[in-house]
């Protein structure tokens, strides 16, 4: 097994049983949840990738897991790619790091989006600067990235089911060695 992909399914088996923010799922079962969704999608190796990893920001900082509840944002996103950049190519960072746009994008373009949303997520999208403005739906668009962030985002959104079973994150393994940097 590729060393990268060693080291993040250690991540996810050392601190994936961390609460997901106020939802009923461990960081990993959102997690895998998300990949699954994806697979099942028939996405390619990279969007699983992206689906399994997305949050993984969530797992490299030691703030409280209730920071988005007391008005922190902790631009999880950011330290994803920061981390995964080292790993992956944009096929995977990239929808990683729009993934809370696609959020913001969503609750500006899609009538009813944002009454889908949970409460903690609708918390987390007043911290994160909210529905977007013409001008940032724009910027978004112009992304070659933007409709896997969508689609993400739907999954991510989907992903918060206490009862969804899933595979294993060692199931995961041959998609993120497939979506690994050559």
């Amino acid at each position: 097994m590729h060393p990268a992909v060693s080291e993040i399914l250690q991540l996810f088996n050392e601190k994936g049983a961390l609460m997901y923010g106020g939802e009923a799922v461990t960081q990993l079962q959102h997690a895998l949840q998300g990949a699954t969704l994806a697979r099942a999608a028939g996405a390619p190796a990279a969007l699983v990738t992206a689906s399994l990893l997305h949050d993984i920001g969530h797992l490299l900082h030691d703030l409280p897991e209730n920071a988005a509840s007391n008005g922190i944002d902790d631009l999880h996103e950011n330290r994803a790619v920061q981390y995964l950049s080292a790993y992956f190519g944009p096929e995977v960072t990239e929808p990683v790091r729009l993934h809370v746009d696609a959020k913001r994008y969503l609750c500006a373009t899609e009538a009813g989006y944002l009454k889908k949303l949970s409460a903690p997520s609708i918390q987390s999208l007043a911290i994160q600067g909210g529905p977007m403005q013409p001008h940032e739906i724009a910027v978004f668009e112009a992304s070659p990235f933007y409709l896997d962030a969508v689609q993400l985002r739907k999954w991510d959104d989907s992903a918060k089911d206490p009862g969804l079973e899933t595979a294993s994150i060692e199931t995961f393994a041959s998609d993120l060695a497939a979506a690994l940097r050559q």
